[in-house]
């Protein structure tokens, strides 16, 4: 978890709210603003996303309440808490800003003390629940995706490529006589070796959208959306490259060379016949070639077609 001060987003179509909001906010806070509902939405799905959102009911065009079920309906900010701040006092009023996903509803005029507690124990407990999230989702290890997030991704990106008629690729990885390097070195240095493919993995996947995982045992996975064949191939060269560059001696007798990789992909434009698991399947095929090719190479498969 973290120390850094909250970004709290105040959104309000009055100035003199915000900047009482601000004032009062600003010596603890990152304060991030937005005077209408659509500038609110943007703000709150941007690559830094606020902790907290501190939301006006009674805006003109979209109002509180439709932002705040816009947010709850968007995977990227659904989790974002949500405190509404209006003059509306009603019981029913309160009810539905709860019931469409509102943390917290405070009146005006409000005091600063409670308010400033209320919104501190809101963004602890977020941090808290980002933090547990993290860790169910992270490799404890490598520190690189788990398998349940890879799974996630998965179905997320099928759906979309599906939706949007774009390529899928997945790149396959597999550690070379890995069982040998773990027998002659140690478990201990086992894991130092995943920790350190790993990280070499890392460093070739450059794109925002792309998610390296740990596949299970000395298996790794890259799920890129939008990527056709060249551009994997190009990505699953520079992670050969990437790990042969380490050196790491790898000194069993039947081996006695340096810690290299397998590498299988595919590309696949996912459609109403297929499943993400056909994805898998066939990267696993292409992986399977490539250790039964002589391992530390890549073979890949393209399309729906995947010519061997």
């Amino acid at each position: 978890m973290t120390n850094e001060k909250p970004r709290v987003l105040i959104v309000d179509d009055e100035r003199s709210n915000i900047s009482l909001l601000g004032n009062l906010l600003q010596p603890d806070c990152e304060v991030l603003v937005a005077t209408d509902g659509v500038s609110a939405l943007r703000r709150a799905a941007a690559e830094v996303k606020p902790d907290i959102i501190l939301l006006d009911v009674m805006m003109p065009g979209m109002d509180g309440y439709q932002v705040c079920k816009q947010l709850k309906e968007n995977d990227a900010t659904r989790d974002i808490p949500v405190i509404f701040i209006t003059a509306m006092g009603e019981e029913d009023d309160e009810a539905l800003g709860l019931r469409i996903g509102a943390v917290d509803y405070v009146t005006k005029p409000f005091s600063p003390a409670i308010l400033k507690m209320r919104l501190r124990t809101h963004v602890e407990l977020k941090r808290l629940r980002d933090h547990w999230q993290r860790l169910s989702t992270v490799d404890a290890l490598t520190q690189v995706a788990n398998r349940r997030c890879f799974d996630e991704a998965l179905e997320t990106a099928w759906r979309t490529a599906m939706r949007q008629k774009q390529p899928l690729a997945l790149i396959m990885v597999d550690v070379d006589h890995f069982k040998a390097y773990n027998d002659h070195h140690g478990h201990s240095a086992g894991d130092d070796c995943l920790k350190r493919v790993a990280q070499a993995l890392s460093q070739e996947v450059k794109r925002a959208g792309d998610l390296l995982a740990r596949f299970g045992g000395e298996e790794f996975v890259c799920l890129m959306p939008d990527v056709d064949l060249h551009g994997a191939e190009t990505v699953g060269r520079r992670m050969c490259a990437a790990v042969s560059e380490m050196s790491l001696p790898h000194e069993h007798p039947s081996v006695r060379a340096a810690v290299s990789i397998s590498v299988g992909l595919a590309v696949l434009h996912p459609n109403g016949s297929q499943s993400p698991n056909d994805l898998v399947v066939e990267a696993d095929r292409r992986l399977y070639d490539a250790k039964r090719g002589g391992r530390n190479r890549l073979c890949a498969g393209v399309d729906n077609t995947l010519d061997p």
